[in-house]
């Protein structure tokens, strides 16, 4: 069950990159919560990159949680959650080293 809802979760994370990725929208697509995105010069090239960020993101969480198929109480279980750890700071650090230098206007 621990692994269902963790897949679960990184499809979501997929989901979200390809909404990203495909946006049609002339609107910047969030990286950080409850902040503004900063002023984008392309706004399709940026979208489509934190697009491809949060599928990566998405698929290695999901990878990530095979070790909970051997259960719940294994130590195991230990490297699903210190992945996700080290998954989430190398993904802030990808984001504002390569993307948002590389977008900013």
């Amino acid at each position: 069950m621990a692994f269902l809802l963790w897949g679960l979760t990184g499809v979501v994370f997929a989901g979200y990159g390809m909404y990203a990725a495909c946006s049609k929208k002339d609107r910047a697509i969030g990286f950080w919560a409850n902040a503004k995105t900063f002023p984008v010069k392309d706004v399709k090239a940026y979208n489509r990159a934190v697009g491809k960020l949060f599928m990566a993101f998405g698929g290695v969480f999901a990878l990530l949680g095979l070790p909970l198929l051997c259960g719940q109480n294994t130590p195991y279980a230990l490297l699903s959650v210190l992945g996700a750890v080290i998954e989430t700071i190398a993904a802030m650090a990808y984001y504002a080293l390569a993307i948002e230098k590389a977008h900013r206007k």
